[in-house]
This record gives C-alpha cells, sequence and structure tokens, in this order.
C-alpha cells in the first residue's frame, strides 16, 4: 500500500493494511499541525531502541507480531515490563525511557502516534540505522510548521 503523507492536510488511509504491508523501520505517513503518524515493522529480534522523548508522549498499537514492553523513569530502571502482541496498544508519556522488543517469529508491525510531530513529514528510513544516521545528520526533524514545545529538550537514546 503506498502512503503518501500530504499533512496537515486531511487525510484517510486503512492503517491496519497499511501497518501490516509496511516492511520499513519507519515510514511516517502522516504529519498534522500537533501530531503525527508513523508504521513500523521491527525485525525478529530486533528493537526500537532504548529512548526517551523528554516533550512527546506516544501511543502505539500493535497489528502483527509479538514483542515485550520496557518502561522506566530511567534507563537503568525499567519497571513497566510488559508481553504484547497484536490488538494491544501502548502508551508513553512525555520523558519515559522505553523500548519494544521482537519476541516473537514473525517482524513485529505497528504505528506509533506522536503528540507534538516528532520525525520529518513523509520520511522513510528502512532500518533502525538508517533512523539513527538521519537523526544525527538532522534530516528527521519536525517540520517549522509543526507546534512544538518552546526550549524543547533533545531525545535520548541508551
Amino acid at each position: 500500500m503506498e502512503i503518501t503523507d500530504n499533512g496537515p492536510e486531511p487525510n484517510a488511509f486503512d492503517i491496519e493494511a497499511a501497518t501490516t504491508e509496511n516492511e520499513d523501520y519507519r515510514v511516517v505517513a502522516w504529519t498534522g499541525k500537533y501530531l503525527q503518524v508513523t508504521l513500523m515493522s521491527i525485525p525478529v529480534g530486533e528493537s526500537i531502541g532504548l529512548e526517551a522523548h523528554p516533550e512527546t508522549d506516544q501511543f502505539l498499537r500493535l497489528d502483527a507480531g509479538r514483542g515485550r514492553v520496557k518502561m522506566g523513569p530511567s534507563k537503568d530502571d525499567l519497571t513497566f515490563q510488559q508481553d504484547v502482541w497484536d490488538g494491544w496498544s501502548i502508551q508513553v508519556p512525555a520523558g519515559t525511557w522505553h523500548d519494544v522488543e521482537n519476541t516473537g517469529d514473525t517482524p513485529l508491525r505497528l504505528y506509533t502516534v506522536y503528540a507534538p510531530v516528532h520525525h520529518a513529514p513523509g520520511i522513510v528510513q528502512q532500518t533502525r540505522n538508517d533512523a539513527e544516521h538521519d537523526e544525527e545528520a538532522g534530516v528527521d526533524e519536525p517540520p517549522s510548521w509543526s507546534v512544538e514545545p518552546p526550549e524543547s529538550e533533545p531525545d535520548q537514546h541508551a
């Protein structure tokens, strides 16, 4: 399924089909002024990567696969741990360290809603390494027309 980020214009698409068909690590599907929708595919045995978004709440929903979510107040204190699978949602409060690991035998397919906007509109990152490179290079930044917190702290990665 071809997804085109036309944000912040009205949009509608079959998110379940788009999510289960997505083979890229991250695809930004829609970017609004205040929130953003991304599709993700996490290979077997890999994870999203331990991180914290100081000013961004995050909602994730799994549409295929099995995983384990870990969250906590610091990267060394991940007190919340839960096995998750198709149909489960994960809510990550701003500033919370979190990771989702694929513990199944098929790719973990999910979508994420960020509020506020977190990534460059329409960006496609085939692998986690591509995503990390884009962030370090300053290529994966929210658009100027999105509403961002004043003096936002940068993301943290373990």
